[in-house]
């Protein structure tokens, strides 16, 4: 494992890191979520991804119950926590200082934890002006609540505004991002954000590296009877699958099998390296229900290197796309 900065931070994160989307709370119980951290923490993960809207906070109960129980030292990890989706009300949603400060405390509670290292805006809230939410994150920041604050799925612009906001009052500005990035789903991080590595210095900790199972290959058939796709909430997927585009993307998904058969890799491998090969990625999240699961992801980095610039031209040709920017050799 090996480990790179948050953007212009000085925290280092491991480039691997561990997520509670769709399994914590739903997937995974207490002990199962015990087993899964623990080998993520003894194979060198140092980073925990929650929100409060995963399962409506008991993603974030399960993971605090783990953390409990592991009793690992608080500088030797990192946790989040996302605000936007906390209930129904009126003032459960959205970031207005009152939510933003309600969610953190709610998650610290839920954690067992007495701060946040990142906190992020879940997405972009256009009832509530971005001065609030940047003040509200600058207050938890110095009451010591949280160490760093960022965003998720917001644009360019909106970045920028904040970033711009935070400066002229004087304000801690966002630290990172949390896009989705995958062979399939690359405009924000290689295009969208380039000017902003260096602007606001961006760090990025990346989610859906396997496009939601479909760069496993598992859809290239049928969808298995165990897919995400079959639980409730999730019938998006399906229809996506489904879509001329889904279906463009199973057979790019064949022909990029056959890359990776040649390179002696999996399909999981190959996507999995792919995205640890763009030097604008700080992190990239894995989620698993299963330790056989996270085993497999993990075992990822030890095929990095067989994705050489040549490799990497071909999958640009197969998918149709191109970086504005080298990646990382």
């Amino acid at each position: 494992m090996e480990y790179r900065r948050l953007g212009k931070s000085g925290l280092k994160v491991s480039e691997f890191s561990f997520g509670s989307w769709v399994t914590f709370g739903r997937q995974v119980d207490g002990g199962s979520a015990v087993e899964l951290m623990k080998y993520a923490y003894d194979n060198g993960v140092n980073f925990f991804d929650n929100a409060e809207g995963y399962e409506k906070g008991n993603s974030e109960v399960v993971m605090g119950e783990a953390l409990r129980t592991l009793g690992w030292s608080r500088d030797s990890y990192i946790v989040s926590s996302k605000v936007f989706w906390g209930g129904e009300k009126p003032t459960q949603r959205g970031l207005s200082r009152k939510h933003v400060t309600d969610a953190a405390h709610a998650a610290l509670k839920r954690l067992q934890v007495e701060y946040l290292d990142l906190y992020f805006c879940h997405r972009p809230d256009s009832d509530t002006p971005i001065e609030e939410t940047v003040r509200a994150m600058n207050d938890l920041i110095a009451q010591g609540k949280i160490l760093y604050w960022g965003t998720s799925e917001w644009s360019a612009q909106q970045l920028t505004e904040a970033y711009a906001v935070a400066k002229d009052l004087r304000l801690a500005p966002p630290t990172m991002e949390q896009p989705q990035y995958n062979i399939f789903e690359r405009q924000k991080v290689e295009s969208e954000y380039l000017p902003l590595y260096d602007l606001i210095g961006l760090g990025t900790t990346i989610w859906s590296p396997l496009a939601s199972g479909m760069l496993t290959g598992k859809y290239n058939d049928q969808v298995p009877a165990d897919s995400r796709m079959n639980l409730p909430g999730y019938e998006w997927l399906k229809e996506r699958l489904n879509s001329d585009g889904g279906k463009t993307q199973v057979e790019q998904v064949r022909q990029l099998s056959e890359l990776a058969r040649e390179l002696g890799m999996s399909m999981t491998h190959f996507a999995l390296a792919w995205c640890l090969a763009c030097k604008h990625v700080s992190t990239v999240i894995l989620g698993a229900s299963r330790l056989s699961q996270l085993q497999d992801n993990l075992a990822a980095l030890d095929q990095r290197s067989k994705l050489t610039p040549d490799v990497l031209e071909r999958v640009d040709q197969i998918v149709g796309n191109r970086p504005l920017e080298p990646r990382r050799f």
